[in-house]
Formats: C-alpha cells, sequence, structure tokens
C-alpha cells in the first residue's frame, strides 16, 4: 500500500481521480501484449494541463516513475510498469476536439481524444484523417503519435507522423514544451516535434497535437483478390508497387487467417483460398479506372480472381474482414503474441515463405496477415504462455523473424514500437552506438530516468 501522506498530496491535486486499491489498479500492470503484471502504486488521470504539472512536480520530488497510458492498445509491452509502483498517468481525460480549422487543413486535440472520434468529427466537415490503425475505435491519438502508428491506408497517406504539425508536452520538472504549429513551414528551433514521435513516453509527457487533415478522394474503387497460392499474392503485391501503382490499401492474409474470421464474423470470406489480397484504388475517377486495371492485369496473371464491391455494403465487408483478423486469431488460444516484421515490398515474398518455414520448424500455429504493400506483415502466434515447451519454441521462432527481416533490410517494427518486448532485439537492428545515443539523450532530458523507465532497454 502506498505512503498514506503520497495517497493525500495525490488527491489534493487530483481529487477523486486517483486510485490506489489493489482492484482498482490490476487492469493497468497489462496492456495488449502478454508479458508479466507489476501493478502501479498510484493510477491518476488529469483532466487539466495543470494538473499534469503539478502531478509530474510531486513525481520528480518524490521520485515516482510515471508511466504515461492512453487506451493502452499498446502491442509491446510500452504502457505498463517494469517493476512494482509508480504512478501510471491516464490521457483518458484530456479529450477535447479544440478546433477543426477547414480553410488551412488542421484539427486541434488533446492526446486522450480517440482515434475514430477524430476521424468522424473531421469527416462531418467533408474532410478526411488518414491514419487509421487497428485499434482507431479504442486507441488515442497520444497513443498514435507516441508509437508513430500505421494503419489500413498508411500505403498511399503515410503514418501519424505525416500528420503532425505540433505538439504540446511536459517535461519531468513539469514545464510546458511547445513544438510545431500551425503553419505549413515552420523550422523555429529544434524539431522537437519530431522527437516525440515514436518516443514511447520516455521523454516527456505529450497533452495536446496539431493534426494535418486533407480533402478526401473523389473516387475509389476496393476489391478482394483471391488467390489459390499465398506466394502469388505476395508476388502480385510487390509487381503493383514495381508498375508505380500506390493503392490507398493493400492489405494481405492467409488461408488461415481468412478461415478464422469467416468462422468468427461470417462475412463470406473464400475460406478455400490460400490467400487474399484486399485492395483499393482511389483519386481521380480517371487515375482510379487506370490503376484497377493494372492491378486487375497483374493479380489475374499470377492467378488471382479479382471480386469488386458494388457497393459500400459490400466495400464494408471487405474491410470487416481484414479489421477483425487480430480478435479472431485471439479466439483460438489463451496467449497471442503479435509481431510487426517489416521487409521492403519487393521482399515480402521471401519473407513469407520465412514465415511459413518457421511455422513448420518449431511446430506452431501462425497466422499471417498485414499490410503488405508497406511490406508490413503480422505473423500473430497462437500459444499458452502457461506452456513452458511451447513457449520455449515460441522465442526461437520470433528470434527467427526478426532475424529474417533484418536480412532482408527490414526492421524489427514497423509500427508496434518496441518498448519492453523487442528491447532485447533493439542493438540487432540499430547498433550499440545508436543505444548509447539515445540513453545519454534520455539522461539530459530525464536524468532521474522517471518517465517509463526501462523501456527500449534504456
Amino acid at each position: 500500500m502506498p505512503d498514506k501522506n503520497l495517497i493525500k498530496k495525490f488527491k489534493e491535486i487530483m481529487g477523486d481521480n486517483v486510485w490506489t486499491d489493489e482492484k482498482d489498479i490490476m487492469c493497468y500492470s497489462y496492456d495488449a501484449a502478454p508479458g508479466e503484471q507489476c501493478p502501479p502504486d498510484f493510477v491518476v488521470r488529469p483532466e487539466t494541463y495543470d494538473e499534469v504539472s503539478s502531478v509530474i512536480k510531486l513525481c520528480n520530488a518524490e521520485n515516482i516513475p510515471i508511466i504515461t497510458r492512453g487506451a493502452g492498445t499498446n502491442l509491446s509491452g510500452g504502457t505498463v510498469p517494469m517493476t512494482r509502483g509508480g504512478c501510471v498517468l491516464l490521457t483518458t481525460g484530456l479529450n477535447k476536439i479544440l478546433e477543426i480549422n477547414t480553410e488551412d487543413m488542421y484539427a486541434v486535440v488533446q492526446s486522450g481524444v480517440v482515434t475514430a472520434d477524430l476521424a468522424a468529427a473531421v469527416a462531418e466537415h467533408g474532410l478526411l484523417y488518414p491514419p487509421d490503425p487497428g485499434s482507431m475505435k479504442s486507441s488515442t491519438i497520444g497513443g498514435n503519435v507516441a508509437e508513430n502508428a500505421g494503419g489500413l491506408r498508411a500505403l498511399k497517406y503515410g503514418v501519424t507522423n505525416d500528420y503532425l504539425m505540433g505538439t504540446k508536452f511536459f517535461d519531468t520538472e513539469g514545464n510546458l514544451i511547445i513544438s510545431g504549429g500551425k503553419t505549413v513551414k515552420l523550422v523555429t528551433g529544434f524539431n522537437l516535434n519530431g522527437l516525440m514521435v515514436s518516443y514511447e513516453g520516455l521523454l516527456g509527457i505529450m497533452v495536446e497535437h496539431i493534426m494535418k487533415i486533407v480533402p478526401p478522394p473523389q473516387a475509389s474503387k476496393p476489391m478482394m483478390v483471391i488467390f489459390d497460392d499465398i506466394m502469388n499474392a505476395c508476388r502480385a503485391v510487390s509487381q503493383i508497387i514495381a508498375n508505380k501503382v500506390t493503392p490507398a490499401t493493400l492489405e494481405l492474409m492467409d488461408s488461415f487467417t481468412i478461415k478464422t474470421v469467416e468462422e468468427a464474423a461470417k462475412i463470406g470470406l473464400p475460406v478455400n483460398a490460400d490467400g487474399l489480397l484486399l485492395i483499393e484504388v482511389d483519386g481521380h475517377p480517371a487515375a482510379v479506372e487506370d490503376e484497377f486495371q493494372i492491378v486487375k492485369k497483374i493479380c489475374s496473371e499470377l492467378g488471382g480472381e479479382v471480386h469488386v464491391a458494388n457497393n459500400a455494403e459490400e466495400r464494408d465487408k471487405i474491410w470487416e474482414a481484414r479489421r477483425k483478423a487480430l480478435s479472431s486469431l485471439a479466439r483460438l488460444r489463451p496467449t497471442l503474441i503479435l509481431e510487426d516484421a517489416t521487409v521492403p515490398r519487393s521482399k515480402i515474398p521471401e519473407m513469407m515463405q520465412a514465415i511459413k518455414d518457421i511455422t513448420e520448424k518449431y511446430n506452431l500455429t501462425i497466422g499471417t496477415f498485414g499490410h503488405a504493400g508497406d511490406g508490413n506483415l503480422h505473423p500473430t502466434i497462437l500459444t499458452d504462455k502457461r506452456d513452458t515447451e511451447e513457449m520455449a519454441r515460441v522465442h526461437q521462432a520470433v528470434d527467427d523473424i526478426f532475424d529474417t527481416a533484418l536480412n532482408l533490410g527490414g526492421t524489427i517494427s514497423g509500427e508496434h514500437g518496441i518498448g519492453s518486448a523487442k528491447a532485447k532485439y533493439l542493438e540487432r537492428e540499430v547498433g550499440k552506438g545508436t543505444i548509447e545515443y539515445m540513453r545519454r539523450l534520455k539522461a539530459g532530458v530525464d536524468p532521474k530516468n522517471l518517465l517509463n523507465p526501462h523501456k527500449m532497454g534504456l
């Protein structure tokens, strides 16, 4: 039980938005990544910037670690304490959309705004906020920035970083830091705005963001392409990109994932297919038709059976199939380990073949889906962490998956971050010198190492 005097100090700042009872804090000892549970001592939910600043100052004075948390959809263990204790600071109380500017094309939002809520509010003005992570119905803008979240539309429209114009955050002394702004061009001082992208809560606590918004496309053509050989589906991805077509979305599902989604959702997917590509081209109507013909020709020559969505209902079914992949797979076993090894797009066939070989080598159940157009695959291992023998094989398989991705010129994380789950692999990709540089950078702005300590191995 935390010190009663400390509880009193937190309540003087936060009122009733402070939780210390075991039954209230246990749910903040884990996120969407499997791992050991380490409950915090305090959970706080500030609703004003002054409260955020005061909480930070108190934690700094008392040497209490702060773990910033949005919706907790993080997939790499980035929003939970690594050791018992500390303070989890929830940003969900900072949930206001402060401005939608249709003339200068930006929105000002607080960190706790849910991504889907921003997208819906912008759409009411006839505009588009493109980043659409799979968790967009619950994940927050602050979390999206902290992890540089992508989504189905990232191939053509980019990731969260491409829409972040400005950020307000607090340092470890409770000072407000302002970075970026509302202008298209801005080079005032250091690019602190960029420093917050993918920072995973290690360098400050974000409270507000300026996000770029754009006009929606005039036309689109969504389609589902059925393959009896998933390797041909992978080859189609490479050829589409090589033919200078950039679809808005280009998603892949393997046979195991197709069957699992259909069993769970009854969407009408072709369960005998070895692989599916879910594709949407958009833009000017004439360009859409031209790109569709190129895509159709490539897929057909590789044995793909192209089915175009004829109306909004059919389109929604296509994307429902993809968005339900993770939740459908999660039904099958107690533990789900979702990876996001990413390779250059021309290497997708090699990466997929490697995943198939690794599945057989370690006798595991792995469903693979993902943003194939980005080179971003999600091999999803279904297991039970209580089975120590099987988990040993799982860890070996993950090692092999990452080694393969790196050998192909890829990365250990395309969009899920490093957190605690991937910290041990980081040096393989970036080298010891890079990690030491990151440690010195963090020590400079957080000398007590109170901000999300031990994540990324820092």
